[in-house]
């Protein structure tokens, strides 16, 4: 979408939180507003009533309100007020949030309204102006704010309410729990139902869902909540791709290590992650006064391994991989199924190199990226994400500089597809993350590289240059996944759980007509050849009838199926069922030993599509 274009739905979306929020306080005089930005695809304002929960059921009416506004196309009228007639103003109006920010803006005295997160908030001072701040009239409606505004109500496109929430104020649990009211928002109307429709689709595809219904994941309130425990059919998936990732890291040159689940707090202030990552989950030791930690990171360890002998420039690169679990003890509101766990697996490696070969092992891991995106048939972005101007981040400003050149020459030289997203950088160093698009179009950051100046200098690392000098390696973070859960979460959603052949938990499904000797001993046969080439395969000898067994089959999304009966057993050829979304039309009849040949050779080849 062309700049100009954001620019316009942006506003739009704006005005129409302020034309909610003038619908939400027509309904209810007594509503005390917080704050009401722009997010992706729509709006939602903060909103505290005495006495009253919005519910969906309240939608109609809020949204019928909204239309009156919108009908009767309200200029929207930009004025200003000292920070004192401002502060008058909310307190004639009864909004005690909006006198806590102009407070907190009057507090700042010559700061900018941005250095305070104002803008975040939703509301900005005239830069030119620090005394100032500016008000958006629409009809008898006045808010705090910002802007950008479209010049009149009846000009904000398409738009629905969508749900209620409760939020904190201003994010922080110690404050007053608001009800956000989100609403979602296009130039058309039928920008807005493809949106709806693509919602509905997504709610089909939720992985909550499907890992229900496919018998792949759970979660248990005795284990605790982000703590999935893995069924044997999603523990299929899971080494699936985890040993795809560790077979591409291996033929890069990667070894294998392995590394405790926890450490002495030491270990990770010395990295700087102690500070850096305050929900962690901590121990102490019974016997003395050793405090450990559940590792949030796995790289400390890995720079301990490094640093266990001397090194040499001719040693390097040094790469180590391992899939191994993380843990973070995140917030129980934002746990979302697979997608934000407490306990995270991830297909961590880590270089350690010289600077003149940073540019060829990030070629090399940019490489091992497109081979498995490929694979899975998702789409991608690169994301280089580079340091702002704050504090947040270790090491000197200069490697800082040297090191986002790099990368962004190396993607320039590689040709990716890329934007820059300044703020978005690991605390000691630049990244480039990969943002896949699933079926849905919706982006996910998945897969990670990272540059990093500062740990393999906190930690003393060293190796001994070719004139017998010294030196500090450089150490590259990657994650070839990002998280096996996260990725799984974003997969499953992708193919809405129809996985290609080679992850498939069940790759061939055979049912039995009946049970009588011939076939049972033909079923037997068909699953001892299977198995022997290495496929993953069931029988169905319930005593249902084969519509049933058919339709079971379809409903657990298994690519292949067969259903064996007198013909068959004394035949030795069979009639297979191929899963629809493969695309192939299966043959008339076709001999069991090469049908299972096929589907062994197609596994093993991780191709998306039947070759049947």
């Amino acid at each position: 979408m062309a700049n100009q274009e954001q620019d316009e739905l942006y506003a739009m979306r704006h005005s129409l939180a302020h034309i909610m929020a003038t619908a939400v306080t027509k309904i209810w005089p007594e509503a005390r507003l917080g704050v009401g930005p722009v997010v992706e695809h729509g709006f939602y304002y903060d909103i505290d009533i005495p006495g009253v929960t919005i519910s969906e059921a309240d939608f109609k009416l809020i949204e019928k309100e909204m239309v009156k506004v919108i009908n009767a196309k309200e200029e929207f009228v930009r004025t200003t007020k000292t920070i004192s007639e401002g502060l008058a103003w909310a307190k004639k109006a009864n909004q005690p949030y909006k006198t806590e920010l102009l407070n907190d803006l009057k507090r700042e005295g010559t700061t900018s309204a941005k250095d305070i997160d104002m803008e975040m908030l939703g509301v900005a001072s005239d830069e030119s102006k620090l005394d100032e701040v500016s008000f958006y009239t629409n009809g008898s409606f006045t808010d705090l704010c910002r802007g950008p505004h479209v010049a009149s109500t009846n000009k904000v496109g398409a738009f629905k309410l969508m749900r209620v929430a409760g939020a904190y104020w201003r994010g922080k649990d110690t404050n007053p729990q608001m009800q956000r009211l989100y609403g979602v928002a296009f130039k058309t109307k039928q920008e807005l139902n493809d949106h709806l429709m693509m919602l509905e689709e997504a709610k089909k595809r939720d992985h909550r869902k499907l890992g229900q219904e496919l018998d792949l994941f759970v979660f248990s309130d005795l284990v605790g909540s982000g703590l999935p425990l893995f069924t044997p059919r999603g523990t299929v998936l899971r080494d699936q791709i985890g040993n795809f990732s560790q077979e591409l890291q291996e033929t890069a040159g990667y070894q294998r290590v392995a590394i405790p689940h926890l450490a002495k707090i030491d270990l990770y202030k010395t990295s700087g992650h102690y500070d850096k990552y305050p929900e962690r989950f901590t121990a102490t030791s019974f016997e003395s006064d050793d405090e450990f930690m559940m590792k949030p990171m796995n790289c400390p360890h890995h720079t301990q391994i490094y640093a266990s002998r001397q090194r040499s420039y001719r040693d390097l690169p040094i790469r180590y991989m391992e899939n191994t679990i993380v843990y973070r003890d995140e917030k129980a509101g934002e746990l979302h199924g697979l997608s934000r766990v407490r306990a995270a697996t991830q297909d961590d490696g880590h270089v350690f190199c010289r600077i003149d070969q940073i540019e060829d092992e990030i070629t090399s891991i940019m490489n091992m990226i497109r081979d498995m995106y490929d694979v899975f048939g998702l789409k991608w972005r690169a994301r280089l994400s580079f340091r702002d101007e704050s504090d947040k981040y270790l090491g000197e400003k200069k490697l800082w500089e040297q090191s986002q050149a790099t990368i962004e020459a190396v993607a320039k030289k590689l040709k990716l597809d890329y934007y820059i997203g300044e703020g978005e950088a690991a605390f000691y160093g630049p990244k480039i993350d990969i943002m896949a698009t699933d079926a849905l179009g919706r982006e996910w950051q998945l897969a990670t590289e990272q540059l990093d100046f500062v740990q393999p200098s906190r930690f003393g690392l060293s190796y001994t240059a070719e004139d017998g000098s010294e030196q500090t390696p450089v150490m590259i973070h990657k994650a070839l996944l990002g998280s096996l859960e996260r990725f799984l979460s974003v997969y499953i959603e992708h193919t809405a759980g129809k996985f290609p052949v080679w992850m498939a938990p069940e790759q061939l499904r055979i049912a039995s007509v009946n049970q009588t000797e011939e076939i049972m001993q033909f079923t037997d046969s068909i699953k001892t050849q299977a198995r022997a080439l290495g496929l993953r395969v069931q029988v169905d000898n319930d005593n249902e009838s084969v519509g049933k067994k058919i339709r079971n089959a379809e409903l657990a999304k298994i690519p292949y199926m067969i259903v064996v009966g007198e013909k068959e057993a004394t035949s030795g050829e069979v009639l297979p069922r191929i899963r629809k979304d493969m695309e192939v039309q299966p043959p008339s009849s076709i001999k069991i030993d090469h049908f299972l040949q096929s589907i062994a050779n197609e596994a093993k080849s991780r191709v998306s599509k039947s070759s049947i």
